[in-house]
């Protein structure tokens, strides 16, 4: 939650007037807690909770990279039992279905071989420091999450930033999920020359015309974005 766009989605809040709340899952950030402990059940329970904290109307949920998958399971979750408090969402290069498409399936046979005998992985590239471990814990919990081909029901506006230099999520990926939401009110922004964190001056304003439109658009004259 002290990552950049974080910050900067702090500063806009108040420039705006608007409720903002964002949390570090275990493992992460400020957060207790072993990374390699962690599971995708763990951080949904964890960002269920967070968000049932909140209080009044409704909110504009920002997700990015592994929290825009858990934004999306949140949002999911909450619209099957009819909770409607999620107006709209704001992803940013979401990693969706990330332990099945962006990590099992690029291993190598002799790499899946060695987590399945040792039970993880170390050293995964480009993780931040402390996130560097691959378990098969979290690649089989992760499977209990999938979206896969499926429709995915929300019951809100979504818009999603991706960009085209991203090496850790590539832009197919987010095309492929843009079709895959069943809302018709889907917005997907292509960054030419964007790589995964977009959290140049640039693409923050992006990130912030993005909340801009979504409050316009669900008439919400004040809002609270949640970072995940």
């Amino acid at each position: 939650m002290d990552g950049h766009k974080a910050g900067a989605l702090d500063v806009y809040a108040e420039r705006n007037g608007l409720a903002y709340a964002r949390f570090d899952y275990s493992g992460h950030g400020l957060s207790a807690g072993n990374f390699a402990d962690g599971t995708i059940s763990d951080w949904l329970e964890e960002a269920t909770f967070a968000f049932e904290k909140l209080t009044g109307g409704p909110q504009i949920v920002v997700g990015s990279s592994m929290g825009g998958w858990i934004a999306l399971l949140l949002a999911a979750k909450l619209h099957a039992a009819g909770n409607s408090r999620i107006a709209g969402m704001v992803l940013i290069a979401p990693a969706t279905d990330m332990t099945e498409e962006l990590m099992w399936q690029r291993m190598t046979r002799k790499v899946r071989k060695e987590i399945q005998a040792s039970g993880r992985l170390l050293g995964a590239p480009d993780a931040p420091q402390g996130e560097n471990t691959i378990t098969l814990k979290l690649i089989e919990d992760g499977r209990k999450h999938l979206f896969g081909d499926r429709p995915i029901e929300v019951g809100c506006p979504v818009h999603i930033l991706q960009g085209q230099l991203d090496e850790s999520v590539p832009w197919s990926h987010a095309t492929k999920l843009a079709e895959r939401l069943a809302s018709d009110d889907v917005v997907l922004t292509l960054v030419k020359d964007g790589d995964h964190r977009l959290s140049r001056p640039e693409d923050l304003d992006r990130l912030f015309a993005a909340i801009d439109g979504l409050r316009v658009e669900t008439g919400l004259e004040k809002g609270a974005p949640t970072d995940r």
